[in-house]
């Protein structure tokens, strides 16, 4: 909760989705809206259609409405579409820092195609994320720097503009020290 009021999310490679609860109430997981009054108050009754509303507007921002139904539970959409709704629900409630921890392990290629694009979107919106990955080819792909670490340090940082992935995985191995990267 700490981070969360930093305005830090984070999206697990797990996802940390309720499969059988709705897009909706996965998007306001933790953050529920309540009706207005006693029904909100008193009985903790949800106000529904202000989360569903405001759940469309969140997935069309980020270009995610090819779900038909903002009610249909998360177990029935693809690997793509549920990593999807753990972008949006990061991106989508004012944060700060989106922190993304292997996005793309358990996915395929069109639904990592997605996930990279959805990236590049919360990116130009100017919400830094940082990428947790051992995937280089989507790490080269989406990253304005890359942190790199060996036996859990970090050993230095790079511009991957400026190495190529056979030197970041060289550096990460052992294989070659930072200062002979280039």
């Amino acid at each position: 909760m700490e981070a969360r009021q930093a305005g830090i999310e984070t999206v697990y490679q797990n996802l940390a989705l309720s499969p059988a609860l709705s897009i909706a109430d996965n998007l306001f997981l933790g953050r529920e809206i309540r009706r207005k009054g006693p029904l909100g108050s008193l009985f903790r009754m949800l106000d529904r259609g202000a989360m569903e509303k405001i759940a469309r507007e969140k997935l069309s921002e980020l270009g995610l409405m090819t779900i038909q139904n903002i009610g249909q539970a998360v177990e029935t959409l693809s690997g793509g579409q549920r990593q999807g709704v753990a972008v949006a629900r990061a991106a989508a409630f004012g944060s700060k820092v989106v922190i993304m921890d292997e996005p793309t392990a358990a996915l395929g290629v069109k639904e990592s195609r997605r996930v990279l694009e959805l990236i590049q979107d919360v990116k130009r919106r100017g919400m830094p994320i940082v990428l947790i990955s051992h995937n280089m080819p989507h790490v080269f792909e989406v990253a304005d720097r890359i942190h790199i670490h060996r036996l859990g340090r970090r050993l230095t940082v790079i511009d991957p503009k400026e190495y190529s992935m056979s030197d970041a995985v060289a550096l990460m191995t052992g294989a070659m020290r930072p200062k002979e990267a280039a």
